[in-house]
């Protein structure tokens, strides 16, 4: 996956203790736990933004031993549930969990990481193409995984070198979980340059974390719409940062009002501001919008990465040549992974996609090619016969409150949640969209409560908020 040789006496990895790894080093110990695992096999990864956990997953997939990666908080009846699913070889994760795994035996220990032997009596067999498994980015130990393959790593990851102008002169600092995929690129992409990357469990809302970032001058920032969301509460373009030259942005639509907020700030203090588009099975990014552009094109997710393509398809299937005209979005490229795995049994399968992913994302593009996502494709309702984006609802919501917000239902009736305590502002946001729909009060309804729910990358979790429907009047 990497040629660590080549910046051997550069640091690879730096965490908050100032330990560090320079790629030498990173090598030798990729290698000491490859051979403690000693063939190819399936190995269970409870992650973190940690030393350990990064070392585990560089030295598995430099080695052609297949990790699956899932959030190291993940709740202990969910982990038991997904090893019995694929029964892996091995168990990487932090040390003082082993009294969690019954019928494990202790292999190898670093950086505060143990791997773990289980007792499993197979081993599912692999396809020789697969290099890793990865949790969608909705999963909350649901036992499906995205199966990536070698291939679609590396061409991932040299076309976001390509696009984002990657060199070893790079200090990403993690600001998102590493078994979610745009997390996850971050570390790829450095890794493959030769750039220095920053390990923190610490989140943007700490202090700890900004002192992390100018002590070790990290000179990129990568967030989800959540994580922009946050910044702009915590004062973030008035922070003194020397040291951030980039600031990227993927994981969902950002609002059209964070969108010129940042390109704006990005442009004026000499930045570079990227929003990109992606999803896990097309490994990571499949769009990005030039930084040069951000500001004009306020709204856009921009054009196909190097080496991928795009087009629109209409409620019939066939292509859409017309600009302005909204269509599912299709894409094209290397980077499209084969499909998912459900179980053990799936590890074996081969290519069900062949490079075509349909993302079931509605977008349009303009007369220039230029894309923009409308919404998702199953996020939409009827409402007394007419077809309303939730996505645009929340959109709407945000650029004009600011409130933090999620809009779901079910046909004829939208309800509109609402983080915090403002009666108030809820009443007035309802009646804003009553006006700006035109439609009948009827279908509406608010609900306040504490916070919306997310998971660890900022995504709402609406499953979750499904029980409001049947106890509101």
């Amino acid at each position: 996956m990497w040629d660590f040789d080549k910046y051997a006496d550069q640091t690879a990895l730096l965490d908050e203790t100032g330990t560090s790894l320079t790629y030498r080093h990173l090598d030798g110990k990729c290698r000491s736990l490859a051979e403690a695992a000693g063939h190819r096999c399936l190995v269970f990864c409870l992650c973190e933004n940690s030393l350990g956990s990064v070392l585990g997953y560089a030295a598995f997939l430099q080695n052609r031993i297949v990790p699956i990666l899932a959030g190291n908080r993940m709740e202990h009846g969910l982990v038991k549930q997904l090893l019995e699913k694929y029964q892996p070889s091995f168990i990487w994760g932090p040390a003082e969990q082993g009294r969690l795994y019954v019928n494990t035996h202790p292999v190898s220990e670093a950086y505060g990481y143990m791997l773990w032997r289980t007792d499993y009596d197979r081993e599912y067999p692999l396809h020789d193409d697969l290099a890793l498994l990865l949790p969608t980015s909705g999963s909350t130990g649901s036992p499906r995984f995205v199966r990536q393959t070698y291939d679609n790593l590396r061409a991932n990851t040299e076309s976001i070198v390509e696009y984002l102008k990657l060199n070893a002169d790079q200090r990403p600092v993690t600001t998102l979980p590493m078994y979610y995929t745009y997390g996850l690129s971050v570390i790829n992409t450095h890794l493959d340059v030769g750039a220095c990357v920053l390990l923190t469990n610490r989140t943007i809302m700490q202090k700890e974390f900004w002192t992390f970032f100018n002590c070790y001058r990290a000179t990129s920032l990568a967030g989800v719409p959540y994580t922009y969301e946050m910044l702009e509460r915590l004062r973030f373009r008035q922070m003194d940062l020397p040291s951030l030259s980039v600031m990227t942005q993927a994981g969902g639509k950002l609002s059209s009002g964070l969108h010129e907020l940042y390109a704006e700030y990005a442009q004026k203090s000499g930045r570079k501001f990227y929003i990109m588009y992606g999803q896990c099975e097309a490994t990571a990014r499949m769009g990005y919008l030039p930084a040069e552009m951000a500001v004009r094109r306020k709204g856009a997710m921009g054009y196909a990465i190097p080496g991928g393509r795009f087009w629109l398809a209409g409620p019939d299937g066939s292509q859409i040549h017309a600009p302005h005209t909204m269509g599912e979005l299709i894409y094209e490229g290397r980077n499209v992974t084969p499909g998912y795995a459900q179980c053990g049994e799936d590890l074996i399968k081969g290519d069900e996609n062949h490079g075509v992913l349909f993302t079931g994302d509605m977008a349009l593009f303009d007369e220039e090619g230029c894309y923009y996502i409308t919404g998702r494709k199953k996020r939409f309702l009827k409402i007394f016969g007419n077809r309303i984006s939730l996505d645009e609802t929340e959109d709407m919501i945000r650029n004009k409150y600011g409130l933090d917000t999620a809009c779901a239902g079910v046909d004829d009736h939208m309800y509109i949640f609402l983080a915090g305590k403002d009666q108030e502002k809820a009443g007035m946001a309802r009646d804003y969209v009553i006006h700006k729909t035109g439609l009948h009060p009827s279908a509406f309804r608010t609900v306040v409560i504490d916070q919306i729910p997310r998971n660890d990358a900022g995504k709402i979790q609406y499953a979750q908020l499904d029980g409001y429907y049947d106890t509101i009047n």
